[in-house]
């Protein structure tokens, strides 16, 4: 009788599995995408603002001959930098605890008393960490993209200020 063996590797043995961490790469981008989408808002809810609060100063700018022009790259600088600069300490923040991870979760779990990952429950006993710079510069160059787009209604918005309307009621 002849038998039939078929040779297998891991990777077909644990398929499931490794349709789990693709999910789970799915799950941290969409994740990823909505901490951005939050991290936008507030910026263009916090230049809205700026732009209210601002309205006599543009307004007496305008006044001395200041173009609209002008007060929307005024704007549209501010809130370009406010975003460089929240992608950069996002950044520096993430890669210094991707890349510290090991020692970080460890000290998460002495302090609070408790596993995140226990062996017997889990098939990986600690939190793993793979940092690709691509991933980190697509993040970062979509961040500042972004960032850089939301500042476009504000400072549009400061730009169609007049003059004797902002100051009418000052």
């Amino acid at each position: 009788s002849t038998q039939h063996f078929k040779a297998t590797d891991w990777t077909e043995d644990n398929k499931t599995f490794f349709g789990a961490i693709k999910m789970e790469q799915i799950a941290m981008s969409v994740i990823l995408f909505f901490i951005i989408l939050i991290a936008i808002f507030n910026l263009l809810a916090s230049l809205v603002m700026v732009v209210t609060d601002k309205q006599a100063d543009i307004a007496i700018l305008r006044t001395m001959g200041l173009s609209p022009a002008k007060i929307r790259y005024v704007f549209m600088i501010q809130g370009s930098l406010l975003g460089i600069g929240g992608t950069l300490v996002g950044i520096l923040l993430g890669v210094t605890f991707a890349l510290n991870i090991e020692t970080i979760i460890p000290a998460i779990e002495n302090f609070f008393n408790f596993k995140i990952f226990p062996a017997d429950v889990y098939y990986i006993s600690e939190v793993p960490s793979d940092l690709h710079a691509s991933d980190v510069w697509i993040i970062a160059i979509l961040s500042i993209i972004f960032s850089i787009a939301s500042t476009i209604y504000p400072a549009n918005r400061a730009a169609k200020l007049q003059p004797a309307e902002s100051l009418r009621y000052e």
